[in-house]
C-alpha cells in the first residue's frame, strides 16, 4: 500500500492537485479510501486528519468503506417519501440483512445508498440499481431485480 500511496503523492504534486484530489485518486485506486491511507496522507501533509475526514464526509461520491458489487440507491426525495420510498428502503434493508447502522450486506454483494433527491420525481418512487433508474417501483419489482442479480452471480 505504501508504494501505491507514494505514487498518487508524486502524481497529484507534480499535477499541483489538492486534497481533493488526492481522495479521487484513492478512490480510483481502491474503491474506497482506507482509513490507513487517511492517516499516511495526514502525516504526509501535515494535515490533521480529521480535516481531511471532514471533506470526505463532505463529498457524498468518496466512500470509507467498501462498496458491495451491486449498489441500489433509493431516492428519499419528498416525493419518494409521499409515494413509499421510506417503507421500501426498510423492507429492502430487512430482506437483504443489513443492519440499521450498515449500508453494506456481509458478504458485500450489495450497498443501499440513501440520497436525498434524485430529481425524477414525477416517477416517484425511484430506485437506482447498478446505475439503472427503475420509477414507480414496488417492493415486489424490486426483490425481482435483485433476485436476477444474486441468479447472474
Amino acid at each position: 500500500m505504501e508504494e501505491t500511496l507514494e505514487k498518487i503523492y508524486k502524481k497529484c504534486r507534480k499535477e499541483e492537485g489538492n486534497i481533493v484530489n488526492i481522495l479521487h485518486e484513492l478512490q480510483e485506486h481502491f474503491g474506497y479510501i482506507p482509513e490507513r491511507a487517511l492517516n499516511w496522507f495526514s502525516k504526509k501533509l501535515n494535515i490533521p486528519s480529521s480535516r481531511i475526514f471532514g471533506v470526505i464526509t463532505f463529498y457524498p461520491q468518496f466512500n470509507l468503506r467498501p462498496k458491495g458489487e451491486n449498489v441500489i440507491t433509493v431516492c428519499r426525495g419528498t416525493a419518494c417519501h409521499i409515494n413509499g420510498s421510506e417503507r421500501l428502503l426498510n423492507r429492502l434493508l430487512m430482506e437483504l440483512e443489513i443492519p440499521p447502522s450498515e449500508d453494506t450486506t456481509n458478504d458485500r454483494k450489495f450497498t443501499i445508498e440513501k440520497i436525498n433527491c434524485i430529481g425524477a420525481c414525477g416517477m416517484a418512487p425511484v430506485v437506482i440499481i447498478n446505475d439503472e433508474m427503475r420509477g414507480k417501483i414496488s417492493f415486489a419489482q424490486l426483490m425481482k431485480d435483485i433476485k436476477k442479480l444474486k441468479k447472474n452471480e
